[in-house]
């Protein structure tokens, strides 16, 4: 299973946004219905959590969380007991303690983008980290030229229909998604489900606190 925890960056001087993105998540949430295990919710405060039975889901909504710009987000690869209680917040297990612990690390400032894995394999979840934390960076850096052509593309629109869309050139289309990383950032994503994944088969140890 994977946990993820995603609490709200300075949401003392910004204002709390959980409700809006609660909201703003039901396309996401329709997409991976399948993969959801208990639906995300918030636990406290300005923090949120989802669990998901499935690696590429939840790398799907940390990297929408790292484009939202506000949230650090710890993921928890590993067991959990069964069964699941009737919210995350009834529910307990490994991966919910390294949820806990990822996202105490995503908080801090030694982290280079707001994005830690924690599992049961601390190699794999390493790595993890480092992949995710380098599609994270390239996400939160994208344009919002960028942006028009990735969210056009991502429903199902083709280049020569994006161009149109946006009233431009295919070639300017082109140039948009080689800027954007849009091609890297399709093909690193299942190299992080993969390491994910690797993440949470290890028999589980729960991090002493």
């Amino acid at each position: 299973m994977f946990v993820l925890t995603a609490d709200q960056r300075a949401s003392t001087v910004s204002g709390e946004r959980v409700e809006e993105l609660l909201a703003s998540l039901g396309d996401w949430s329709r997409r991976w219905r399948d993969e959801i295990a208990l639906p995300l919710e918030r636990t406290v405060g300005d923090e949120v959590q989802v669990v998901l039975t499935a690696p590429d889901a939840a790398v799907d909504l940390a990297l929408r969380l790292m484009r939202e710009g506000d949230w650090s987000v710890g993921l928890g690869a590993g067991a959990v007991n069964l069964p699941l209680g009737a919210s995350s917040r009834a529910s307990s297990g490994p991966a919910f303690v390294w949820a806990r612990t990822a996202v105490e690390r995503a908080r801090g400032k030694g982290e280079p983008v707001p994005l830690v894995v924690g599992g049961a394999d601390e190699a794999a979840a390493a790595e993890a980290t480092a992949v995710l934390q380098l599609l994270g960076a390239v996400v939160r850096r994208r344009s919002q030229a960028g942006w028009e052509v990735a969210d056009a593309l991502a429903g199902g629109a083709t280049r020569k229909a994006t161009a149109a869309s946006l009233r431009i050139s295919a070639q300017a289309v082109t140039q948009r998604a080689q800027a954007a990383l849009l091609d890297e950032e399709a093909a690193v994503r299942p190299v992080a489900a993969r390491l994910l994944l690797a993440a949470s088969q290890q028999r589980d140890t729960v991090p002493t606190p």
